[in-house]
């Protein structure tokens, strides 16, 4: 089940990555993608989201969060 918070956009030049940076103060793997799939017809307003827009975020698993990343050394 997945859990969801609805966020009204009240400032101007406001984007979806920015308001997601300001919901979790950190990068969430797969937010952007699931929150546009949560809302049907958000990518057809642009890219800067109108003042007064509602958007449900889906809100990560603690679980998923936890889950450890592979890290890669180039050198």
């Amino acid at each position: 089940m997945t859990i969801y918070e609805t966020v009204t956009v009240a400032g101007d030049r406001i984007t979806l990555p920015l308001l997601i940076w300001r919901r979790f103060k950190r990068p969430v793997p797969g937010v952007l993608e699931a929150t546009l799939e949560a809302n049907p017809g958000l990518a057809d307003l642009g890219p800067v989201l109108p003042v007064g827009t509602k958007i449900r975020i889906p809100i990560p698993a603690p679980e998923a969060e936890k889950r450890p990343t592979e890290r890669i050394s180039l050198w």
